[in-house]
């Protein structure tokens, strides 16, 4: 069995200013994420679980150093590429498991019908499975934000800008294009995140200029939990 791979994750609030003057320097030695539409972004809408006693929430706020919640993302309003996603953090290490699911899955989970992950030869489906019988996790939240994303090879870097962050108000159907959603993080507040291996390039710290920002514990699902 492969050894998870747990990566550093720094990530920062920043406003319009900051972000073009990053941008600007940025993109000059890195390289587009090449999922990118014409406008050099992507929409991403996520639905968080968590249960009754809102656990996952609940260790977030209170900084609990090792942790995990699950996820199911899709990309731009495409229902043929739709992943389950676990992202598990160790010590302020970040890594991420995921595995493909469909969108009929996808509407069994959120419907409570969910023996066919246990039957599945998918090692993540059989642990969400588990989690979920343990846990009593349960659909709770969605969250729809637009993502800006560069690449550096050096490092497996990837900064990313994300945008117009939204959260679904008392609905967890996630394949509803006409979702009521309200703003969860000011509209000009914009989430920076670095993502990196074992180190961070010299080159990109001094274009991102980390060393003169704080770092915060921001959580695109903590935020949209304020209204429910």
């Amino acid at each position: 069995m492969n050894e998870k791979k747990f990566r550093h994750e720094i990530k920062h609030y920043i406003n319009t200013s900051d972000y073009l003057a990053i941008k600007n320097r940025l993109t000059k030695i890195m390289s587009l994420d090449r999922n990118a539409n014409k406008r050099n972004e992507y929409k991403i809408r996520s639905l968080y679980f968590d249960n009754f006693r809102d656990k996952v929430l609940m260790e977030k706020i209170n900084g609990i150093s090792i942790r995990e919640k699950f996820r199911i993302r899709y990309y731009n309003d495409d229902y043929s590429f739709i992943k389950l996603e676990k992202k598990s953090k160790l010590n302020g290490l970040c890594s991420k498991d995921s595995e493909l699911i469909t969108k009929k899955e996808c509407e069994k989970i959120i419907k409570g019908d969910i023996d066919f992950l246990l039957s599945s030869n998918k090692p993540l489906f059989i642990e969400f499975y588990s989690k979920i019988k343990s846990e009593l996790l349960r659909p709770k939240s969605i969250v729809d934000y637009t993502r800006e994303a560069y690449v550096y090879k050096m490092g497996n870097v990837r900064i990313t800008f994300d945008k117009k962050i939204r959260t679904g108000i008392q609905s967890t159907n996630l394949f509803d294009n006409d979702l009521p959603t309200i703003e969860s993080i000011d509209r000009d507040v914009i989430v920076l995140e670095v993502k990196f291996d074992e180190y961070l390039p010299e080159i990109i710290q001094d274009i991102i200029q980390t060393n003169n920002r704080r770092a915060t514990a921001i959580s695109k699902y903590a935020a949209s939990r304020i209204y429910g």
